[in-house]
């Protein structure tokens, strides 16, 4: 951790979605910044595997796994963070599926509640939850991880995801009004294409992946990880004390 500002030192944090991509990006930053983090999710070895490479780095770190489309898992979770870290002052609600593409008249009835239970559904449980105790500790923050598709630019195929995300935007500065007398600032993150698998097209390589981004986005490339990361942590950070209900939108300026 040497060299890094420890503006969340002693913190605790909670991402879920952390076991890989963004999420495990957005975990390793808070880490190095002192924090001390829990990394949610459902499947143990990925987010075993954020843990270890947070521990090999100095920081601290811890496993939990949890379904956030169940309330009862979401509930747990959040009480297990509280009890390994102490509290819990920071959320960062990152888990989301990326259903097959397919018209609107083709999607089927499980690809549409699959996106939704996950997406939305899953984002609210944890704010629930998330905000119930913060509001009665102090306060918070909650970043959402929403999309720049959705609420701010469609594509054909996309409906269910889009219809997801952009109620995730909504949701979000809706409950940023909700509870900014409860001390819980609230905000969202609505990446573009981001240098992980999910925004690859079945059967691309890495090369035609950059070919074709390099034409399709003004930035010419897709948005690391660690930049989506960097964003998330303002939002959550200080710095960012009268930054409630924004969306912000990093795509490259595929939305300008």
């Amino acid at each position: 951790m040497t060299g890094e500002s420890r503006i969340f030192d002693g913190r605790a944090v909670l991402v879920t979605g952390g076991g890989t991509g963004i999420g495990r990006a957005v975990a390793r930053a808070f880490a190095r910044h002192g924090a001390r983090v829990a990394v949610a999710g459902r499947t143990e070895r990925t987010l075993k595997e954020t843990v270890a490479l947070i521990e090999a780095e100095g920081g601290e770190a811890a496993a939990l796994t949890a379904d956030v489309t169940s309330a009862a898992e979401v509930s747990a979770l959040v009480v297990g963070t509280v009890r390994r870290f102490g509290g819990l002052d920071v959320a960062v609600n990152n888990v989301g599926v990326f259903p097959p593409p397919a018209a609107v008249a083709d999607i089927t009835e499980e690809q549409w509640h699959h996106a939704l239970d996950t997406n939305l559904t899953g984002i609210w449980l944890s704010m629930k939850y998330e905000i119930a105790y913060m509001r009665e500790h102090g306060g918070g923050a909650v970043v959402n991880i929403a999309s720049n598709i959705g609420a701010h630019r469609r594509a054909p195929g996309l409906g269910a995801y889009a219809a997801s995300k952009a109620a995730v935007s909504v949701l979000t500065r809706t409950a940023a009004l909700d509870h900014l007398r409860d001390g819980v600032r609230i905000n969202a993150v609505s990446p573009g294409p981001v240098d992980t698998p999910m925004s690859s097209r079945p059967g691309e390589t890495p090369e035609q992946k950059a070919a074709r981004l390099r034409d399709e986005l003004p930035l010419g490339r897709a948005s690391s990880p660690e930049e989506i990361a960097a964003a998330v942590l303002h939002l959550a950070s200080p710095a960012a004390a009268s930054t409630v209900g924004a969306d912000l939108v990093l795509d490259g300026a595929a939305t300008a």
